[in-house]
């Protein structure tokens, strides 16, 4: 035991060594909390504290199982057995099964998933003949499941006149009759879900002082990590068991409190020392994962905070280069900048893909990230969610685009056909299939000749199909001129998929809002570049043949190693080498959603520490200028949370904008054009006023007017460079299309083409008026 002890600096072996008693360990990102925790549990066993009477409780499974491990490896695994460790919710789901029949409940209860939860809300909302638009299922389960998490039983909320009136002004009046069918509907199938399962052992430990009594006499030494974390029902549990003994002991850090949204309350830690008597507070301060540059940034950035505990994380670490902060001019060219960092860095350092981590704040961020990654031929993996092109939301709108493409698309059109809902049922489709069999001939074509063909599918079913018929007909007529982004625009508009996804007001529904947008805003920036590529005009054929490239691609699972890709909630509790903290622009990070107090910008602000604080060696901060929001390209501000790291940390790889802009609140359009032909050619400083051209035009009017904005500078400088030194057996990069051999130049003037074998897309032939090429070689 005392190998492991002799591994730890001074402050974190005083907490290991506090045996009794309530004590609060802060502990600063990076400090090595596990390690505290683990050898603190170890250690008390080898006091003689029974591994029976030893409660750890942690949020993650993983968290659990990787703490078990380490105290095998010391106290050996037959007594780490012992020891009741895990979730809150799998720790007292067990206390639960042991004293169901108290609360009228089997042993062998059901555990309700989220899932089985909404189907059972939905059932209810049918049954009471409810309007579905105004309680929509998942609304319904999430402000049931706020209530549970507060402690308001069914009879809790009948005596509660306030929020009995909320509900009623949002137009909810039948909630309360809602939530108890669903609570009867829960105890008649012998099931709970999972809010129950804190909700209940609150109940019983409240109901039941003798029950209550044994579970604090059996639990002598409570553990809890992630402190910060906690709501306010197992906040309570928590303080009911440890109650006798009060040897308590919460790890946690209030600067990674981020988890407001789901309940959590930060209050829980700030006030820990106001809950028990002589309370011992040990801080672990040394950070050993990031370099002196990210902690001292880390710091700048979380004392802007009011409500904080005191503490100074320091690192003796070396200082490490600079935060890198990098300006685009949009999101897809910052998708760009990161994707070409990476490649170079792993070429110059012989780094791994899996040393690299970028972090969004929104799962829609992923996709201009997700090509960029794609065009340079660097495998990613996206972790806590499906890859940008797979989630359903994103698959739908493709399914729509196939069939304008190619009606015949039977795994398409099965996806769609009642999707969002039509009136085409199971049966309709069943007897589609079988005409379609029996006639040799795709269900698009038997649709299209319901009339014709007996399926004894009454009027108003047939008409139903028809519709879809002149739906997707009338998506193919506008495909024929217009480019991907209208089309695209058209069909999630005018299929009502957009409408059908605004009706989930909850997190989750808004998400999917957000990438049906960045789908959009993707699209748009699509087209936008095929106009270099000779002869595209951004066709839908084109860009979904560029998809079917993506999906192609983010089928490969092998466990080769990938760049990361995670929102920065995802991230919380892991690190790496190099991190990208993207898309740091105000309304997005800090959340346009979450800047309406100050606890909720304050919570923002927690969860750019976390953020900053993954990098081991180097961070970069990304923003773009303007991003696209609904296929409309908007201006973009830096984030207030770049301003707010001391200066001398950060490395501005593009300019820092000081300059001040002032968005007029009135639309110039209303003043109409200023008709130039009436005004008088003003003097120069000099008194001589400029000699008119030929034409009539002043010199200096002539000289304006054939100015031409320089392109992208290269490594050769500006892209008229190229018409000299651009030759056949040239080796180039291109934004998009990654490095490619110029095979051969043709044309001239305004026309000069190169033709250009990609190692990622194949040949193309690019204006070099409009492509952005570096010759590398």
């Amino acid at each position: 035991m005392q190998k492991y002890i002799a591994q730890l600096n001074e402050a974190q072996r005083e907490p290991v060594l506090q045996k009794d008693g309530p004590m609060i360990i802060i502990a600063g990102a990076g400090s090595g909390k596990t390690r505290v925790l683990t050898i603190r549990i170890a250690y008390l066993m080898h006091q003689g504290i029974d591994a029976f009477s030893i409660l750890s409780l942690t949020f993650t499974n993983k968290a659990a199982r990787e703490m078990k491990k380490r105290i095998s490896d010391i106290v050996g695994s037959s007594e780490a057995k012992n020891l009741w460790m895990g979730t809150f919710h799998s720790v007292f789901a067990r206390i639960l099964r042991s004293e169901a029949s108290l609360l009228g409940y089997p042993s062998n209860f059901t555990i309700y998933d989220s899932q089985d939860s909404l189907r059972a809300i939905s059932g209810i909302i049918k049954e009471m003949q409810l309007d579905r638009d105004v309680y929509k299922p998942k609304q319904v389960l999430s402000r049931i499941s706020n209530f549970k998490n507060s402690l308001i039983t069914v009879k809790a909320y009948f005596n509660d006149p306030d929020l009995q009136e909320a509900d009623a002004m949002s137009k909810k009046p039948r909630m309360g009759e809602l939530y108890q069918k669903y609570v009867e509907k829960c105890f008649k199938s012998g099931a709970m879900d999972f809010d129950d399962l804190l909700l209940k052992t609150n109940e019983l430990l409240t109901r039941f002082p003798e029950v209550l009594a044994k579970y604090q006499n059996r639990f002598r030494y409570i553990l809890v990590d992630e402190y910060q974390d906690t709501n306010h029902s197992q906040y309570l549990i928590v303080r009911a068991l440890s109650d006798k003994f009060q040897n308590i002991c919460v790890v946690g850090d209030d600067a990674q409190s981020i988890y407001a949204f789901r309940g959590a309350n930060i209050n829980n830690i700030l006030n820990f020392q106001k809950d028990y008597e002589g309370v011992k507070t040990f801080r672990l301060e040394q950070n050993y994962r990031s370099t002196k540059n990210i902690v001292e940034a880390a710091n700048t950035i979380i004392d802007k905070n009011k409500v904080k505990l005191d503490k100074i994380v320091w690192t003796a670490n070396d200082f490490g280069p600079k935060i890198k902060v990098h300006r685009s001019m949009t999101d897809a060219e910052e998708g760009r900048f990161v994707a070409s960092t990476i490649f170079e860095q792993k070429m110059q350092n012989q780094m791994t893909n899996g040393q690299f981590a970028i972090l969004y704040r929104t799962n829609a961020q992923s996709r201009s990230m997700e090509d960029a990654l794609r065009k340079r031929d660097i495998p990613y993996r996206i972790y806590g969610g499906l890859s940008f092109y797979q989630r359903k939301e994103i698959k739908d709108v493709l399914c729509y685009l196939r069939l304008v493409i190619n009606p015949k698309d039977e795994e398409a059109l099965m996806r769609v056909i009642n999707y969002p809902a039509r009136g085409i049922g199971n049966t309709t489709i069943e007897k589609l299939l079988v005409a379609a069999n029996h006639y040799k001939r795709s269900i698009f074509e038997v649709m299209q000749n319901i009339d014709k063909i007996d399926l004894k599918l009454n009027s108003g079913t047939k008409q139903k199909l028809l519709d879809f018929v002149t739906m997707i007909q009338s998506f193919q007529v506008i495909n024929e001129n217009q480019d991907a982004f209208f089309i695209t625009d058209h069909v999630s508009k005018k299929t009502g998929l957009v409408q059908e996804l605004k009706k989930d007001a909850t997190p989750e529904g808004m998400a999917k809002v957000q990438n049906i947008e960045e789908l959009l805003n993707g699209i748009k920036d699509f087209t936008e570049g095929q106009k270099e590529i000779d002869g595209a005009r951004g066709a839908l054929s084109e860009f979904m043949e560029d998809v079917a490239l993506a999906t192609d691609l983010d089928k490969d699972t092998s466990d080769e190693d990938r760049v990361a890709l995670m929102t920065i909630h995802l991230a919380k509790g892991l690190e790496f080498p190099h991190v990208f903290v993207v898309g740091m622009e105000e309304d997005l990070f800090p959340s346009a959603m979450s800047m309406s107090t100050r606890s909720e910008l304050e919570e923002e602000r927690r969860l750019f520490y976390v953020a900053l604080t993954r990098a081991e060696h180097q961070a970069y901060l990304t923003y773009a200028q303007s991003r696209y929001r609904w296929g409309k390209l908007t201006d973009s501000e830096p984030s207030r949370f770049i301003e707010e790291i001391d200066a001398q940390y950060l490395e501005y790889l593009t300019p820092a904008e000081n300059n001040y802009r002032y968005k007029p609140m009135i639309d110039s359009d209303i003043f109409g054009d200023v008709d130039k032909s009436k005004l008088r050619l003003a003097k120069p400083a000099n008194g001589t006023p400029p000699k008119p051209s030929a034409n009539g035009e002043s010199r200096s009017d002539v000289s304006v007017r054939k100015l031409k904005p320089l392109l992208d500078k290269g490594p050769l400088g500006t892209a008229n460079l190229f018409d000299n030194k651009l030759v056949a057996g040239n080796v180039v990069m291109h934004e998009r299309f990654g490095r490619g051999q110029v095979l051969n130049i043709e044309g001239g003037g305004a026309d000069k083409k190169a033709e250009i074998k990609f190692e990622v897309g194949g040949i193309k032939k690019l204006l070099l008026r409009f492509a952005k090429l570096d010759i590398i070689g």
